[in-house]
């Protein structure tokens, strides 16, 4: 499992909401560096996952709705849909040869047992222990 564009995206978003601000999805973006039209597909997802408020109307924008110290970045990596595992093989369903030829995997086992503690680490790990201290500036205002 690598780490997606898209929750990247997501952590620069929330790095921004933490200030408890409303913010347009447009200057988030902006202040970012990310592409808008997939800011707004990030925003709705945060907003179905109970993360984002969504204000509408001229006067609108966006602002944090949930307490970052309470979730953990595997939580986000599930509320994004992202893919958690190691393998395909560890995908509940997935019919693998070699284990119905050979009653068992080693390499399937170890994966599992690493699995088992990078899911652990994920969620050790509050959302706001990794944004602490981030800087909300953009990189062009970082003079980079």
């Amino acid at each position: 499992m690598l780490m997606t564009r898209e929750t990247d995206y997501a952590l620069r978003i929330l790095r921004v909401l933490q200030d408890g601000r409303l913010h347009t999805a447009g200057q988030i973006a902006q202040s970012q560096l990310l592409p808008q039209s997939f800011s707004y597909k990030i925003l709705k997802k945060l907003e179905k996952a109970g993360l984002v408020q969504v204000v509408r109307g001229t006067a609108g924008g966006c602002r944090l709705a949930a307490d970052l110290s309470a979730i953990s970045l595997y939580d986000l990596l599930v509320m994004l849909g992202e893919h958690t595992t190691l393998s395909s093989c560890m995908d509940p369903g997935y019919a693998c040869p070699w284990r119905g030829c050979h009653g068992g995997c080693q390499v399937h086992n170890r994966l599992l047992d690493i699995q088992a503690k990078l899911d652990r680490e994920l969620r050790t790990h509050s959302l706001q222990e990794i944004l602490a201290d981030a800087p909300v500036e953009s990189l062009q205002e970082a003079g980079t």
